[in-house]
């Protein structure tokens, strides 16, 4: 399926904490990608991946919970708040489970999921040094809003496949952003989640050994963590570990390589 034949659907469910969007293509076995920690991020940038797997998986993306321009609350405790947010996503959704490929902090958030409820997910995708030994991460603790262009750069970068208007995705992701309370709604959250106390207390080092999803490492060579994702992958029982030839943001950088590992990995072929 190439890019401009693709149809993309948003779409919008009604959570606890008031509207998630999500995007939404293909038919089959549910997949549910998680995306990164910006605030720019969100559910448009797994778009460039969705052709090489909508003919075959139902292929889901939503903004994590707190992520324009979806709805927010004054109070989001980070780990434990996104990880239960995944669970009612998939109750309002009507899946009982689904694969779970997640980058950076969402890849971090899928272990979590994954660790605490197995029977919730088929196999697992981590990619993108996701910090899973608790290491600090001081960037979220001095976090300050981008500006419009800031966003607008990430956007053209992702949202452009299935008929999606980038400049419309901004302007949305900008005006939610800009509304009363919302940044530092955020800010909260980076500072939950960048604390060295929390980031040790959901560390997943400890629990790898428990995961039972099949479970695959996808690896940049130039990201940080390259040496620390074989230490990762020996203690996760099923897993797999494939290095390639990209950095730590492979599925924007390398949109095709990153969509055809995790397609063959779910197919059984890697």
């Amino acid at each position: 399926m190439t890019a401009s034949s693709l149809t993309v659907t948003r779409r919008e469910v009604q959570l606890s904490h008031g509207t998630t969007r999500y995007y939404e293509s293909g038919a089959g076995e549910p997949v549910i990608f998680l995306h990164g920690s910006g605030i720019e991020q969100g559910a448009d940038d797994f778009l460039p991946s969705f052709p090489a797997l909508a003919d075959r998986f139902r292929v889901i993306s939503p903004d994590l919970l707190g992520w324009p321009p979806s709805d927010t609350f004054g109070d989001i405790a980070s780990f434990a708040y996104l990880v239960d947010f995944l669970r009612e996503f998939q109750d309002a959704l009507g899946l009982r489970t689904s694969h779970m490929v997640g980058v950076s902090m969402g890849a971090w958030i899928a272990a979590i999921f994954a660790y605490e409820s197995p029977q919730r997910v088929d196999k697992l995708v981590i990619t993108g040094n996701p910090g899973l030994h608790g290491s600090p991460n001081r960037r979220m603790l001095s976090w300050q809003l981008p500006d419009d262009a800031t966003v607008a750069s990430w956007v053209s970068k992702v949202a452009r496949v299935g008929g999606v208007d980038a400049e419309k995705v901004t302007q949305e992701k900008v005006a939610k952003m800009q509304t009363d309370g919302y940044g530092d709604a955020f800010s909260k959250i980076m500072s939950h989640m960048g604390t060295d106390e929390n980031r040790q207390r959901y560390a997943m080092e400890r629990r790898l050994p428990y995961l039972e999803s099949d479970t695959l490492y996808l690896w940049g060579k130039t990201d940080p963590a390259v040496e620390q994702v074989e230490v990762w992958h020996k203690l996760t029982p099923n897993s797999t570990l494939q290095v390639v030839d990209a950095g730590h943001r492979l599925h924007v950088d390398e949109p095709e390589l990153f969509s055809s590992c995790v397609r063959d990995f779910l197919l059984g072929k890697a």
